[in-house]
């Protein structure tokens, strides 16, 4: 399941009720990777789904990209990206 919510900040006890394997949230330029284990949240550089993907690094670049680019032309560089990988 993936969701993606711009218009309020849900806290992380709300996705631990559920189980969530995995929570990304981007913050002050900066995306944590948040891995359920043990009954908590633990921080990670590495996305368990993409483990072969620097995706903590490069989602902030294309965010900012974004912001002076536009998110067309950005979501089609990030898209050739993945193809890259």
């Amino acid at each position: 399941m993936i969701e993606i919510d711009v218009t309020s900040k849900t806290q992380l006890d709300a996705y631990l009720a559920l189980a969530v394997p995995e929570v990304w949230r981007y913050e002050n330029d900066k995306l944590q990777i948040n891995i359920w284990q043990d009954g908590k949240y633990i921080e990670s550089k590495i996305s368990p789904n993409f483990p072969n993907l620097p995706i903590a690094e490069i989602i902030p670049q294309f965010v900012e990209e974004s912001r002076i680019f536009g998110r067309s032309l950005t979501l089609r560089k990030f898209r050739q990206w993945l193809k890259q990988q």
